[in-house]
Parts: structure tokens; sequence; C-alpha cells
């Protein structure tokens, strides 16, 4: 184990990790594709017929405390099933027991402080969605050895199956009970249904990881490995949702309601792209940290196929947000629509500064992480209570942009390039992407005033840019390809 022990075992030829990191890749994007895409459905049949701005604000506040909570419920512990060599069973229980028991006393702590949190948020109803929507992070607790094993063995075959479960029980539940006039609630229960199902499928999955076990040796080399990481990733997902808290705070629950829609449509190119990439980077760059020359060129290679897959999609919902807010959502959510250029921008920066959180952490540099995060949430908060009181959710949105761009892009580019990867091939990746997503903006923008926005028209505006855009990107595919 890395840091743990000396337990070694030899890498699996490239040729061959070559093969299994491109087929998880493969499984993970149409995974992460097809559960977006049903994601994507069942919100707008939700806020189209049964749930307003309102619902959502609730709904925004109980799905950012949790996220919050997931980012450390399990100390950091379970990437080490993916990160350390050897043999991950002998460890595992160990894990296991830290990630359950830590679990449960973040939801203990949570259940008691609900109606405290709920209040300072701004939404004192959400106080019982909170309690029934957290015990998602007990069952992910549970869930995060079984997990853990999918990854590292890059099966990503079978980690579609179980989210395949998760989605249509969790879909299904969600909108049963919306039918019912159950509101944000509705949005609770399913989200624990799936999670029950999900904790299922990865036991059956990766049979024999759910066992309980302690070793204080082992335990100690966990939390000295898990601790720093968590600390980061807690901070990461600070720095994504506290704009939520912010305007639930500083604004009306009907602005928070209108911010967590735009702030939803501009994770689609996150969610479908980034999450596909994560599953396999993570493992894939650790596989090759003991290399820089290797490292350095399969993080090239991994950013510039993110950004070139993500600049066409950022750029369609940024330039055409208020015609497709109102095609999608309908009429009574076109507010939302004023912040969602600016945070499609945010969307762009988010997906590289999450490929190089992984690579970083990867290569041991979780104190640069620490360091990064703390800045970026420091600078962000007063930033966007300033941004509230002077533009409502597009302030908010502005203020995100400016210190993403600013400030924090920077201080990543510093972090990698002492972690051996050059700033050269940090702008070689993002070129021809950045140049084709300009010149679709300018063909996007020019079409639409011509063209106007009924929905054949945007269905022309959009094949002509992203036509455009192909066309930019084409002299890439050799980089691309490696």
């Amino acid at each position: 184990m890395t840091g743990s022990g000396t337990d070694t075992e030899a890498g699996p030829a490239p040729p061959a990790l070559g093969r299994k990191v491109g087929s998880a890749a493969r499984w993970s994007l149409v995974n992460t594709v097809v559960m977006r895409l049903g994601n994507f459905v069942t919100g707008i049949i939700l806020a189209r017929f049964f749930l307003g701005p309102e619902a959502w604000g609730v709904y925004g506040i109980a799905q950012t405390v949790l996220l919050v909570l997931l980012s450390a419920n399990e100390l950091g512990v379970s990437l080490a099933i993916v990160r350390w060599e050897g043999d991950p069973r002998r460890f595992a229980p160990t894990v296991l027991t830290l990630s359950a028991a830590s679990s449960c006393l973040l939801y203990a702590a949570l259940f008691a402080a609900a109606p405290a949190v709920a209040a300072v948020l701004g939404s004192p109803q959400a106080s019982g969605v909170l309690r029934v929507m957290c015990l998602c992070v007990v069952l992910d607790g549970l869930s995060q050895v079984p997990a853990g094993f999918l990854t590292r063995e890059f099966a990503q075959g079978r980690r579609m199956a179980v989210d395949a479960v998760n989605f249509v029980l969790s879909t299904a539940v969600t909108l049963l009970l919306a039918v019912e006039g159950w509101g944000p609630m509705s949005f609770a229960c399913g989200a624990v249904a799936g999670n029950v199902a999900a904790l299922i499928g990865c036991c059956l999955a990766a049979p024999g990881t759910l066992r309980f076990g302690w070793d204080r040796e082992q335990a100690r080399a966990l939390l000295r490995f898990g601790l720093p990481l968590a600390g980061a990733s807690m901070l990461a997902l600070g720095v994504v949702n506290v704009d939520t808290m912010v305007v639930g705070s500083a604004l009306d629950q009907l602005a928070l309601g209108f911010y967590v829609l735009a702030f939803n449509i501009s994770g689609w190119p996150v969610r479908i792209v980034s999450e596909a990439a994560r599953r396999v980077s993570f493992a894939g760059f650790s596989r090759l940290a003991s290399s820089p020359q290797a490292l350095a060129s399969g993080f090239g290679r991994a950013l510039g196929v993110v950004v070139t897959a993500t600049v066409p999609l950022c750029v369609l919902l940024a330039a055409l947000a208020g015609p497709i807010v109102e095609l999608v959502y309908g009429e009574r959510w076109l507010p939302a629509a004023r912040a969602l250029p600016w945070l499609m921008a945010l969307g762009l920066v988010r997906i590289g500064c999450e490929l190089a959180y992984d690579c970083l952490v990867a290569i041991g540099r979780r104190r640069s992480l620490i360091a990064v995060q703390g800045l970026w949430l420091l600078i962000l908060i007063p930033v966007l209570v300033i941004g509230a009181g002077t533009g409502g959710i597009v302030g908010v949105a502005q203020g995100h942009v400016l210190v993403a761009g600013g400030v924090v892009v920077p201080v990543f580019l510093i972090a990698l390039h002492r972690g051996g990867i050059p700033l050269g091939t940090v702008a070689r990746a993002c070129a021809w992407p950045f140049l084709g997503g300009a010149v679709m903006s300018a063909a996007v923008l020019g079409l639409e005033r011509y063209l106007g926005d009924g929905v054949l028209a945007l269905l022309a505006t959009g094949a002509a840019g992203t036509l455009c855009y192909v066309l930019c990107v084409l002299p890439s595919r050799s980089l691309l390809r490696g």
C-alpha cells in the first residue's frame, strides 16, 4: 500500500492498461449520457407540470447540503481502494468501518441541526426534506467500498447497470410522489430509494466487498491518506454550492428557484462529459503517476477530449439561453435564462479544474489542492455576497466567473506546472476548442438574429454552429489521439 506498507504489485502492461481505460471510458460516457438525459427529461416534466420555482428552491437547498456532506462523509479513505497498491481486500474492511461510522455520525449531526441549517439558508420549510434526503449520506458511506472496487477494476459496464437501477427506481418514486402532491419531499424520497438500490447493486456487482473489519495501523494510514483529500473535496463542493447558500440567504425563495434551475442547466455539460471522464481519470492518472512524461501526455489528451466535447454544448446553451429555457421549461422560468450564459462559462472552467484536481490527487499533491480550494472559497464568498446585492442571480453568476477565471485558473496552472504538467500542454489541449468556440459563438448569434427563435430555427442555428465548430477542431484530431 502506498504510504502504509510495503506490498506492491506489478501494474499491467501499458497496452493492456490502455485498452482497459479506453473500454471503461466508453462505458462511462454511455452511462453518463443515458443517465443525464433521463434526469434531464424528468426535470422538464417536474418543472413544467408539478413543481414551481419555490419548490425548486427548497430542493436546491437540500441538494446543496447533501452534496457538501457527501464530499467528506467517508473521510476520503475510500479512494485508497482505487489508489493504493497491493490487494485492496486486505484493507477494505477497515475502509468500510471508517466510512460507515463517519457517515452515521455526520447524519446524526445533520438530523439534529436540520431546522437551524434550513433557517440560516432562508428555507425553514426545508428541514424535513433535509432529514430525509440526507439519509443518502449513510447509504453512500456503505456503498463506497464496493463502488471503489468497480472503479479500480475499470468495471464501468457493471457500474452502468447499477446506475440504471438507481435511476429507474429514484425517478419512478419521485414522479409518483410529485403527482400525489408531495412537492420537494418527492425528490428526497426518490433519492433515498435510488441509493438503496445502488447499494444493493454495488454489492452484487462486487461480491464479497461489504465486510466490516478493523486494523488500527491500517486505520491510521488510511486517515493520513484520506483526511487531506476529504478536506480538499469538501472545499471543492463548498465552492460549487456556496452560491446556492448565498442566494437562499440574501435573496428570496423565488430567486433561489430560478438560480437553481439555471445552475442545473449549466451543469449538463459538466455532468455528461466531466463525470464520464472522472470515473476513469483518477485511476488512469494514478497508474501513470510514476512517469512524469506519460502523465503529462495523458493529462493533455484527457483535457483535450473533455474540452473539445464540452465547448459546443456550453456555447449553444449560453448563446441561446432565453429561447432554450422558454422552449424546454416554459415562459414562467425565463428569469433563469439571465444567469445562464455566465454559468455556462463557469461550467467550462469547472470541467478543466475537476480534471486538474484528479491529476493532482493522483500524484499526491494534496496540500496544493487544499490551498487552491481554500483560496477559491475564501475569495468567492464575499464576491458572491456583493454580486447578490448588486445584481441578483446574475450578479452571483458573474462573481463566480470573475473569481474562477481571474484567480483560480492561474493558481491551478501553477500547481499543475509544479506537478510536472507544463503550461504548454494545457495550452495545446485548449487552443483548437477555444478557437472553434469563438467561431461557433459568432455563427450562432448571427443566425439567431436572422432566423429567429422558433423550434426549427433553433435546430438550424444549432446545427450550423456545430458544423462550424467541427471544422475548426478537425486539425486537433492527432493531438487527441496522442
